[in-house]
């Protein structure tokens, strides 16, 4: 029985989130000589508790690291092909444990102001208490933000949209909408059709006539809960706005990279 079908009987049976928790210890397990390595390496770096890297990312500190200034580092790449990177304000939607945003002051520079929110309460504790050159918020799961309308130049949501409904599609991004600067950029990333040999028979059905395929029967957010999403439902949501850059990369082994999309209001 192949892993699509083992997934699909686990999410039937409501034997998903269990199995999601053994299989961070497992993980867990697994990692225990290299991140042991790693704090030996580099008792100078504050990391998040265990579960925190492993519900956003994975459980390797290495990879949540150095992986993620990498991931900081391209993506600021593509931010100043758009904008310039100067006295202006960047929020991480979907911030988790802080992977991405920690590095932002180092990599594009102390001129800038950054924000992350996130609607997991232990993150955000966690990356208030350890990041203190940046601006942390706990929201909520419907579409609401504390700040004021065109507050930001810049914003980015890494694997937001893959964990949720159709419905928390179209009223987050009409919230992040407001709260974009005009002008500005916002770059999202999707499991579009790289993942397409991940989708049975019947979501693949659905995935080719455009519509967004939610594997639900988990908690919402979750990283268990999942969503893919066909270029045609990604330009209707964006119909309102300029699509500026859609970037996809072919699957390479057992990796498959997400869609990125950057759109300007």
């Amino acid at each position: 029985m192949n892993k699509i079908k083992i997934s699909s009987l686990l999410r039937k049976f409501n034997l998903l989130h269990p199995a999601d928790k053994l299989r961070y210890k497992v993980e867990q397990a697994k990692n225990k000589k290299a991140n042991e390595a790693f704090l030996k390496k580099h008792p100078e770096v504050a990391l998040p508790p265990d579960y925190l890297i492993y519900e956003s990312h994975n459980i390797s500190y290495d990879s949540y690291f150095y992986n993620g200034k990498k991931d900081a580092e391209y993506f600021t790449s593509l931010f100043k092909k758009y904008v310039t990177l100067q006295d202006v304000a960047i929020l991480d939607w979907g911030c988790g444990p802080g992977r991405i945003i920690r590095h932002l002051p180092e990599v594009i520079g102390k001129g800038c102001s950054y924000y992350g929110t996130d609607y997991n309460e232990k993150s955000i504790a966690w990356c208030a208490e350890n990041l203190p050159e940046i601006n942390f918020n706990k929201n909520e799961l419907t579409a609401s933000l504390p700040y004021e309308d065109n507050s930001f130049t810049v914003i980015y949501g890494l694997s937001i949209f893959t964990h949720l409904s159709e419905a928390m599609h179209y009223a987050w991004f009409k919230e992040l909408h407001r709260v974009l600067k005009p002008g500005g950029i916002m770059l999202l990333s999707t499991q579009g059709d790289a993942y397409k040999p991940k989708l049975t028979k019947a979501e693949l059905e659905e995935y080719e006539k455009g519509t967004l395929v939610v594997r639900g029967q988990a908690i919402e957010g979750h990283r268990i809960y999942s969503a893919f999403q066909p270029q045609s439902f990604m330009k209707h949501l964006f119909n309102d706005v300029e699509i500026l850059e859609h970037i996809e990369v072919p699957v390479q082994g057992d990796w498959y990279p997400q869609d990125k999309w950057i759109i300007r209001k």
